[in-house]
């Protein structure tokens, strides 16, 4: 969507006077049937997952496939020339099953380094990360966002989305300064 001056649209904003006014709207835009939207506030507010509909993030199923993997590959690096490849007894020590204990510092650091690099890596992807500017900040009263500021964004993208009828629920649900976000 264009402006027409040329200008690409991110999306309509609106800032609220309090978090709960802002939780109010957050439900209000849910119920509205709009899915790329998101709220900005100066600290966490309670519930507002809830009030926007999120679900279970995926980011424990990466972090778990992560940590797995890691620990699959200890074992595979660590018994693999111990059973297998290069059986040595050295000094009298077992090479079969009673070696196992020796082997845990590894299994448990390798799990813990790639669930690291795996929650790291799928924040990063999760988020669209890294982002020098995002379109948000072409917003003058934005900046009060990190202050005292509570701000809500229905994004263009969102296939619900006309710019009458993202006026009107912004309007509806309480929200003050709206106006539309340029990419530019």
């Amino acid at each position: 969507m264009r402006t027409p001056y040329g200008h690409e649209v991110y999306g309509m904003a609106a800032e609220y006077p309090s978090a709960s006014a802002l939780y109010e709207a957050a439900k209000m835009v849910r119920d509205a049937g709009f899915k790329r939207w998101d709220v900005h506030s100066p600290f966490p507010i309670h519930g507002m997952d809830d009030a926007m509909g999120l679900g279970k993030s995926w980011l424990s199923a990466v972090v778990l496939t992560g940590g797995v993997t890691g620990f699959l590959t200890a074992m595979m690096v660590e018994f693999g020339p111990s059973w297998g490849l290069y059986r040595l007894v050295v000094h009298g020590k077992p090479w079969d099953w009673k070696t196992v204990p020796a082997f845990f510092p590894i299994m448990f650091e390798l799990t813990v380094l790639f669930s690291a690099f795996a929650a790291f890596f799928a924040v990063l992807i999760m988020n669209g990360l890294p982002r020098p500017h995002h379109p948000i900040f072409n917003w003058e009263r934005f900046k009060r966002a990190s202050n005292d500021g509570f701000f809500l964004v229905i994004e263009a993208r969102d296939p619900r989305f006309t710019e009458i009828e993202a006026r009107e629920l912004l309007e509806r649900s309480g929200g003050q300064y709206i106006t539309m976000v340029h990419e530019d």
